[in-house]
Protein backbone atom coordinates (compact mmCIF):
# COMPACT_ATOMS: atom_id res chain seq x y z
CA UNK A 1 0.00 0.00 0.00
CA UNK A 2 2.91 2.75 1.15
CA UNK A 3 5.58 1.01 -0.95
CA UNK A 4 7.04 4.19 -2.13
CA UNK A 5 5.68 6.86 0.36
CA UNK A 6 4.45 6.85 3.97
CA UNK A 7 2.09 9.51 5.00
CA UNK A 8 3.73 10.31 8.61
CA UNK A 9 2.31 13.82 8.44
CA UNK A 10 -1.39 12.60 7.42
CA UNK A 11 -1.43 10.19 10.24
CA UNK A 12 0.27 12.57 12.95
CA UNK A 13 -2.46 14.64 12.29
CA UNK A 14 -5.47 12.25 12.08
CA UNK A 15 -4.19 10.28 15.15
CA UNK A 16 -4.17 13.74 16.76
CA UNK A 17 -7.90 14.79 15.86
CA UNK A 18 -8.89 11.44 16.81
CA UNK A 19 -7.37 11.53 19.91
CA UNK A 20 -9.15 14.84 20.69
CA UNK A 21 -12.50 13.46 20.32
CA UNK A 22 -12.35 10.09 20.96
CA UNK A 23 -11.51 8.47 23.74
CA UNK A 24 -9.85 5.09 23.85
CA UNK A 25 -12.86 3.01 25.67
CA UNK A 26 -15.35 3.56 22.69
CA UNK A 27 -15.16 0.50 20.39
CA UNK A 28 -14.55 1.48 16.61
CA UNK A 29 -15.50 0.70 13.15
CA UNK A 30 -12.85 1.21 10.62
CA UNK A 31 -14.42 1.34 7.12
CA UNK A 32 -11.56 -0.46 4.31
CA UNK A 33 -9.55 -3.33 5.39
CA UNK A 34 -7.32 -3.41 7.79
CA UNK A 35 -4.34 -0.78 7.28
CA UNK A 36 -1.27 0.50 8.97
CA UNK A 37 -3.13 3.44 10.14
CA UNK A 38 -6.02 1.28 12.06
CA UNK A 39 -2.66 -0.50 13.43
CA UNK A 40 -1.75 2.72 14.67
CA UNK A 41 -5.04 3.13 16.67
CA UNK A 42 -4.95 -0.59 18.16
CA UNK A 43 -0.93 0.40 19.43
CA UNK A 44 -2.65 3.66 20.73
CA UNK A 45 -5.05 1.43 22.86
CA UNK A 46 -8.21 1.88 20.96
CA UNK A 47 -10.17 -1.03 20.16
CA UNK A 48 -10.50 -1.24 16.51
CA UNK A 49 -12.59 -3.87 13.62
CA UNK A 50 -12.15 -3.08 10.17
CA UNK A 51 -14.60 -4.69 7.34
CA UNK A 52 -12.98 -7.25 5.15
CA UNK A 53 -13.04 -5.52 2.07
CA UNK A 54 -16.52 -5.60 0.65
CA UNK A 55 -17.78 -3.67 -2.01
CA UNK A 56 -19.43 -0.67 0.51
CA UNK A 57 -21.62 0.69 -2.40
CA UNK A 58 -23.38 -2.97 -2.35
CA UNK A 59 -23.01 -4.22 1.03
CA UNK A 60 -23.68 -2.30 3.84
CA UNK A 61 -24.48 -4.97 6.44
CA UNK A 62 -20.94 -5.04 8.39
CA UNK A 63 -21.86 -1.29 9.16
CA UNK A 64 -25.61 -1.72 9.90
CA UNK A 65 -24.84 -5.08 12.10
CA UNK A 66 -21.96 -3.29 14.55
CA UNK A 67 -22.53 -2.16 17.48
CA UNK A 68 -19.46 -0.02 18.23
CA UNK A 69 -19.35 3.28 19.44
CA UNK A 70 -17.65 5.49 16.58
CA UNK A 71 -17.34 4.53 12.81
CA UNK A 72 -14.06 5.60 11.00
CA UNK A 73 -13.90 6.24 7.59
CA UNK A 74 -10.16 7.63 6.58
CA UNK A 75 -9.46 7.89 3.18
CA UNK A 76 -12.23 5.67 1.96
CA UNK A 77 -15.12 8.14 0.87
CA UNK A 78 -13.67 9.33 -1.96
CA UNK A 79 -13.43 5.47 -3.51
CA UNK A 80 -17.35 4.67 -3.28
CA UNK A 81 -20.10 6.01 -5.72
CA UNK A 82 -22.21 6.37 -3.19
CA UNK A 83 -21.08 7.81 0.56
CA UNK A 84 -24.91 8.64 1.21
CA UNK A 85 -25.92 4.72 1.60
CA UNK A 86 -23.13 4.40 3.73
CA UNK A 87 -23.47 7.39 6.15
CA UNK A 88 -27.32 6.41 6.30
CA UNK A 89 -26.10 3.14 7.66
CA UNK A 90 -24.02 3.55 10.05
CA UNK A 91 -25.73 2.93 13.32
CA UNK A 92 -23.02 4.46 15.73
CA UNK A 93 -23.75 8.02 17.31
CA UNK A 94 -19.83 9.19 16.35
CA UNK A 95 -17.94 9.23 13.54
CA UNK A 96 -14.66 10.38 12.09
CA UNK A 97 -14.17 10.96 8.16
CA UNK A 98 -11.15 12.19 6.43
CA UNK A 99 -10.88 12.51 2.84
CA UNK A 100 -8.56 14.31 0.16
CA UNK A 101 -9.76 17.44 -1.14
CA UNK A 102 -10.11 18.04 -4.95
CA UNK A 103 -7.71 20.38 -6.45
CA UNK A 104 -8.04 22.84 -8.77
CA UNK A 105 -4.38 22.29 -10.68
CA UNK A 106 -4.51 18.54 -10.13
CA UNK A 107 -6.55 15.29 -11.84
CA UNK A 108 -8.89 13.20 -9.54
CA UNK A 109 -6.36 10.16 -8.48
CA UNK A 110 -6.83 6.97 -10.81
CA UNK A 111 -4.79 3.86 -10.72
CA UNK A 112 -4.27 2.51 -14.03
CA UNK A 113 -3.73 -1.61 -12.20
CA UNK A 114 -6.29 -1.11 -9.51
CA UNK A 115 -9.68 -0.90 -10.37
CA UNK A 116 -10.18 -0.34 -6.41
CA UNK A 117 -7.34 2.53 -6.34
CA UNK A 118 -9.13 5.09 -7.78
CA UNK A 119 -10.82 8.11 -6.86
CA UNK A 120 -14.71 8.35 -7.91
CA UNK A 121 -15.31 11.76 -5.29
CA UNK A 122 -12.29 14.36 -4.47
CA UNK A 123 -14.70 16.81 -2.22
CA UNK A 124 -14.69 20.63 -1.63
CA UNK A 125 -15.75 21.35 2.41
CA UNK A 126 -18.92 21.92 1.88
CA UNK A 127 -19.40 18.73 -0.27
CA UNK A 128 -18.60 16.86 2.69
CA UNK A 129 -20.25 18.71 4.98
CA UNK A 130 -23.36 18.90 2.78
CA UNK A 131 -23.22 15.28 2.67
CA UNK A 132 -23.15 14.96 6.41
CA UNK A 133 -25.67 17.41 7.24
CA UNK A 134 -28.29 15.51 4.58
CA UNK A 135 -27.87 12.34 6.20
CA UNK A 136 -28.18 13.25 10.08
CA UNK A 137 -24.41 14.36 10.93
CA UNK A 138 -23.88 17.47 13.05
CA UNK A 139 -20.41 18.47 12.33
CA UNK A 140 -18.39 19.57 16.26
CA UNK A 141 -15.19 19.98 14.88
CA UNK A 142 -13.12 20.17 11.37
CA UNK A 143 -9.97 20.55 10.17
CA UNK A 144 -7.58 20.93 6.89
CA UNK A 145 -4.57 20.75 6.43
CA UNK A 146 -1.02 20.87 3.35
CA UNK A 147 0.49 17.82 1.89
CA UNK A 148 3.98 19.35 0.41
CA UNK A 149 6.24 17.46 -2.14
CA UNK A 150 9.93 17.35 -2.20
CA UNK A 151 9.66 18.23 -5.89
CA UNK A 152 10.13 21.47 -8.35
CA UNK A 153 7.51 22.83 -10.26
CA UNK A 154 3.93 25.01 -10.20
CA UNK A 155 2.12 22.06 -8.62
CA UNK A 156 4.44 21.66 -6.23
CA UNK A 157 4.56 25.19 -5.50
CA UNK A 158 1.02 25.30 -4.84
CA UNK A 159 0.42 22.29 -2.93
CA UNK A 160 2.60 23.91 -0.21
CA UNK A 161 -0.68 26.28 0.73
CA UNK A 162 -3.60 24.72 -0.81
CA UNK A 163 -5.40 22.47 2.17
CA UNK A 164 -5.12 18.54 0.56
CA UNK A 165 -6.51 16.67 3.71
CA UNK A 166 -9.89 17.69 5.44
CA UNK A 167 -10.88 15.43 8.50
CA UNK A 168 -14.52 15.98 10.29
CA UNK A 169 -15.45 14.90 13.47
CA UNK A 170 -19.32 14.20 13.11
CA UNK A 171 -22.39 13.09 16.17
CA UNK A 172 -25.72 11.30 14.71
CA UNK A 173 -28.60 14.01 15.46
Amino acid sequence: MYEKTYPNKRFKLTLQFLQKHINTTESILDLGVKNPFSEIMISEGYSVENTTGEDLDEDTSAIENSKVDVVTALEIFEHLLSPYEVLKSIKADKLVISVPLKLWFASAYRSKTDMRDRHYHEFEDWQLDWLLEKTGWIIKDRYKWTNPVNKLGLRPILRRFTPRYYIVYAESV
